[in-house]
């Protein structure tokens, strides 16, 4: 089941408030760190975006250093 923007939106701020378990009707989740909890908002973003069939945004970051 996809989660919908407004579950993305309370991820976002159990994630701001520190909150560690949430429910969704029927469905709970708990947390044991925020990365765990920033993954599955970028997860559930992803596959938002997919279903809506708008591309996910990605970066390539590039560094170089000149030396011997």
């Amino acid at each position: 089941m996809p989660f919908t923007e407004a579950q993305i939106e309370a991820l976002r701020q159990a994630l701001v408030q520190g909150v560690r378990r949430i429910r969704f009707g029927d469905r709970e989740l708990e947390f044991q760190n925020p990365q765990q909890l920033r993954e599955l908002i970028a997860s559930a973003e992803a596959e938002l975006a997919q279903s809506k069939g708008t591309p996910v945004a990605r970066q390539i970051r590039v560094s170089t250093q000149k030396g011997f």
